[in-house]
């Protein structure tokens, strides 16, 4: 399962927010500066964890143990590095973090980095070795793939067995993936030279050598401060998962994830042999719309308008990104090496980059005596430092709008993925939908739950509504799935939610600091849990989420997932009910709705496959032991691919939805081909979605 970064966010500023530390005389050396910064850095997050946070913890032995349990776990997750020895001289500070913290100190932190560090160096000298020799894939051995189920290698020799098998898995995966392609290549009749079993080995240990090279070279370009945050997220992660320190860089980041936008040039680059090269241009950014850079080109120095050109050959990639990032209505000159090998200087004022695939979009589900539409939202995304930037209340309501414009008689809100965003604009949101009410409670530690009302009595679309969710659906997703529950509005549809029920504000750390402090700054930005929200029907969704009023089966059913399988999360917990009267729609019967799903769904063979194909999930992710034996590997791998050609098969003979954009919406893609290609992924995607077509039979159900 890959990680879900969830969030339900609020703006504002620390005013009541104790962050005082005490004055410095700074240092200007650059080790005495670091090490201060360091220190001020630690303080200021102290303060504020421990006056703002919505359940602060008490800084003892306690806490200590936690905080390094978290970050022993972030630094060596796989225990593919440290050893033992390494551990136990790092436990002797297994209760002294706490004191670290509060005095600022970073000894255990750099002693951590000393170990990891030549630890690394052995780590690349045996996967080099390693990889110099063949693998023997007939020999009977295991591995176990589940690093909470390993411990820490006793000796070098006994890390270097672990790196063995380590590799030899990767390599026996690339060999299977190399035997399969190369078997449906004679089917096919294809006339290329066969490889044997020696060539195929050697080309999958070449190619994870080239992996392990690239890998290691970035890892060496790694310096402790860009560890630092993970070390500082060991303390604020003890709070709650959801409390997190953002490194200046990260900030930048995340609000691109939040808003859709960022100030830049518009460029996808990626790092290959020290060499910066484009890997895709976005459609309407400065760089495609100067139309000289192109995928393919080599940046090899970024220059700020007039100033000297950096060479950023060798550059980590992530620096060089930096310096071609800048403020819109700047000018940066690239030079570049072309794909032909011509070498040009490429000038490109920078403007804002908007990321289109983040934002709401819709279609028409036709077929049928009565046209339906269909809105998919990707994120509760707003952009709080632009005026006239989008939010997605603003965009659902004109994508209802054009819904309704084209007779579109129910809605399907699509909410599955979702990951959370501005608590505003989900407010906002289920007001589209109700005459006027509350929405949700949010509450701090201390004092009454305040509730966030809907005031417009107007009501954008009354018509039959059904919100598909899943077990990704967080936060945001989860206020108005349980909101539109609450008041009946509308039918849930999927499987239970994510189950995160609290709320983070970000301060600016830089702006909590006077200007006694600026030769430190910028310090970043400390996401803190302030809150914790609540159904309107006084239910929190923490821990336990939203269960949907006709569930479907899921891939990760029967997995263990979500909030309540996070360390130190907030407990379950529930107050008072707002008042609030249900919507009144006499012919929307969530029984009778839900037992024709669950005839429908009991008699399909795509479901019934998929329940089967969550049941193996299980399966393999509670046996964590893998075979390193190749005959062994491909019998499971076969076993796999039938199941998931069977599925896949059954999905290529559902019929398709009958599905249209809308009139606005494709009068835009004209002459746009980069537009149009991610319209046609959408609509293609919509049409085979078995969830969307259950959900398009409810809806014609409720009619």
């Amino acid at each position: 399962m890959f990680s879900l970064k969830t969030k339900l966010v609020t703006y504002g500023t620390a005013a009541s927010v104790v962050f005082g530390i005490a004055s410095y005389k700074f240092l200007e050396t650059d080790g005495a500066l670091r090490d201060q910064k360091n220190e001020v850095l630690t303080k200021v997050l102290m303060q504020g964890l421990s006056s703002a946070h919505y359940s602060p913890e008490r800084l003892d032995d306690n806490f200590s143990k936690k905080a390094f349990n978290l970050y022993l776990e972030r630094l060596d997750y796989n225990k593919k590095f440290l050893l033992q020895s390494d551990v136990d001289q790092l436990a002797k500070y297994e209760t002294q973090l706490d004191d670290e913290f509060k005095n600022g100190s970073f000894k255990f932190f750099d002693l951590s980095m000393s170990l990891f560090h030549k630890r690394l160096k052995e780590a690349e000298s045996f996967y080099k070795e390693i990889l110099d020799k063949p693998f023997e894939f007939d020999k009977e051995e295991t591995i176990e793939v589940k690093p909470e189920k390993l411990k820490f290698a006793t000796s070098p020799a006994a890390l270097k067995e672990e790196w063995r098998k380590y590799l030899k898995y990767q390599a026996l995966a690339r060999v299977a993936d190399a035997l399969d392609t190369q078997q449906k290549s004679d089917s096919a009749g294809s006339k290329e030279p066969k490889k044997s079993m020696t060539e195929i080995e050697a080309d999958a240990r070449k190619k994870l050598r080239e992996n392990y090279d690239d890998l290691f070279k970035r890892m060496s370009q790694l310096e402790n401060e860009d560890y630092r945050s993970s070390y500082l997220n060991s303390f604020a992660n003890v709070y709650d998962p959801h409390t997190e320190y953002y490194a200046p860089k990260e900030k930048e980041d995340f609000d691109y994830e939040f808003s859709g936008r960022l100030e830049g040039i518009g460029a996808l680059l990626q790092e290959k042999d020290g060499l910066i090269k484009v890997s895709e241009i976005t459609p309407g950014s400065p760089s495609y719309l100067q139309g000289e850079l192109k995928p393919g080109d080599v940046i090899l120095k970024v220059a700020q308008g007039n100033q000297a050109p950096v060479d950023i050959q060798g550059m980590r990639i992530d620096k060089a990104v930096s310096l071609i990032r800048g403020k819109k209505g700047t000018e940066v000159r690239l030079s570049v090496k072309k794909v032909d090998g011509t070498m040009k200087v490429i000038s490109i004022i920078r403007d804002v980059v908007v990321r289109e695939e983040g934002y709401a979009k819709s279609l028409l589900i036709k077929g049928g005596p009565k046209t339906l539409g269909y809105i998919h939202l990707p994120a509760f995304y707003a952009d709080f430092k632009n005026a006239g930037g989008r939010n997605s209340g603003k965009d659902v309501a004109a994508e209802i709008q054009k819904l309704k414009q084209e007779n579109a008689q129910g809605i399907i809100l699509d909410l599955r993925n979702n990951g959370g965003g501005s608590l505003q604009d989900v407010v906002d949101m289920v007001g589209l939908f109700i005459k006027s009410g509350p929405v949700v409670q949010v509450k701090s530690a201390n004092g009454p739950a305040a509730v966030l009302e809907d005031r417009d009595p107007q009501v954008q679309f009354g018509g039959p509504l059904v919100v598909l969710v899943n077990e990704n659906s967080a936060s945001a997703s989860e206020i108005m799935a349980a909101a539109i529950q609450d008041y009946k509005r509308g039918v849930i549809v999927g499987s239970s939610t994510y189950g995160k029920g609290t709320v983070q504000q970000f301060f600016d750390l830089d702006q909590v600091l006077p200007a006694s402090f600026d030769a430190v700054k910028p310090l970043g930005h400390l996401k803190l849990t302030t809150q914790k929200y609540y159904r309107i029907s006084g239910k929190t969704v923490q821990l336990r989420g939203v269960t949907p009023d006709i569930l479907l089966p899921d891939t990760y059913t029967y997995l263990k997932y979500g909030e309540k399988e996070q360390e130190y999360a907030l407990p379950f917990d529930e107050i008072q009910s707002a008042k609030f009267n249900t919507w009144n729609s006499p012919n929307f019967s969530v029984e009778k709705l839900k037992a024709a799903s669950k005839n429908r769904v009991s008699t399909s063979p795509t479901f019934s496959l998929i329940n089967q194909s969550a049941l193996r999930l299980k399966e393999r992710t509670e046996n964590t032991t893998r075979s390193l034996k190749l005959s062994t590997y491909l019998a499971e791998e076969r076993r796999t691919q039938e199941e998931s050609k069977k599925l896949e098969n059954l999905r290529k003979n559902i019929p398709q939805l009958e599905v249209a954009g809308l009139k606005q919406d494709l009068s835009k893609l004209v002459g746009d081909t980069a537009a149009s290609a991610r319209f046609e992924a959408f609509t293609k995607n919509a049409k085979k979605d078995l969830y969307i077509q259950e959900a398009v039979a409810i809806l014609k159900d409720g009619l």
